[in-house]
């Protein structure tokens, strides 16, 4: 698979649209987790995302069987803030993972926290998001959100091979409804997805990724 370590990404142009922030928030369309229980981000603007993202994931909700929502966890995330996250890991790795030489500690660490000059969250593009019922019940997806490999036995990747058939079927229906909508999967976490980054654009042939990083000071009034 192509990880967020492979140096070609950091070779894609970024066309910097300037394309205002949405708060996801506000919209009806899907519940927003106000919590923040699972996520390492204290920032104010953890649910905001480029407008055009907010538009996608509109178009995915609706396509949703009915009694289904999408459930978002995190949206943007400061730069600073990913950069802590990518260290901590690899902090964790060479403790976890001795054998690994550097090159192989990087691409592993990149499988569950982005590099931060090619990470989609900074930009705006990226969403982290499951699926939950009528009732406010989180779906079964084979593992927690946010869960790494080592957590989940390897249930993170999408395409995990053991898990059960609701989980698999509960998957299938976020895949579908977020795929058909523009939005790529990365297949190390089954609850991330985005649209207009550097990884975006390798996968899917565009010419230039769509959104710079943004600091989070540029946030206060969106």
């Amino acid at each position: 698979m192509l990880t967020l370590a492979d140096p070609t990404l950091l070779a894609i142009p970024i066309a910097n649209q300037d394309e205002p922030f949405v708060d996801l928030a506000a919209y009806p369309d899907w519940q927003a987790d106000l919590s923040r229980s699972q996520i390492s981000s204290r920032s104010p603007h953890f649910l905001k995302a480029r407008r055009a993202v907010a538009e996608r994931l509109r178009d995915a909700a609706r396509r949703l069987p009915d009694g289904l929502k999408l459930y978002v966890k995190e949206a943007y995330r400061p730069l600073a803030r990913q950069q802590r996250s990518y260290d901590e890991h690899l902090v964790r790795l060479r403790r976890l993972r001795p054998e690994l030489d550097e090159a192989a500690r990087l691409r592993e660490a990149s499988l569950y926290v982005a590099p931060p000059a090619v990470a989609p969250h900074p930009t705006g593009a990226a969403l982290d998001v499951t699926l939950m019922n009528a009732a406010g019940q989180e779906l079964d997806m084979g593992c927690p959100f946010n869960a790494d490999s080592e957590e989940s036995n390897g249930a993170c990747y999408t395409d995990a091979a053991g898990l059960s058939e609701t989980a698999r079927a509960n998957r299938a229906v976020l895949i579908a409804a977020m795929t058909a909508a523009g939005f790529i999967n990365y297949p190390s976490e089954w609850w991330h997805w985005s649209y207009g980054d550097r990884y975006w654009a390798a996968v899917t042939g565009a010419p230039a990724a769509l959104y710079a990083a943004v600091d989070e000071s540029l946030l206060e009034s969106a």
